[in-house]
């Protein structure tokens, strides 16, 4: 799986495949994370909700 990182083109944006990769490194890493019980509590999700 490729790093989460997206390049700019000159006209200010992202190129597909450069934002699927990232969209696909960070899903890669939520699953790896619920595989190894990285999780919040679902009170402990809604307070930092909640803190944004």
């Amino acid at each position: 799986m490729a790093l989460a990182e997206a390049i700019k083109t000159r006209e200010n944006s992202y190129t597909v495949e450069n934002a699927m990769d990232a969209l696909l490194s960070k899903l890669d890493e939520a699953i790896d994370d619920v595989e190894h019980g990285r999780v919040l509590e679902e009170n402990d999700l809604w307070a930092e909700i909640d803190a944004i």
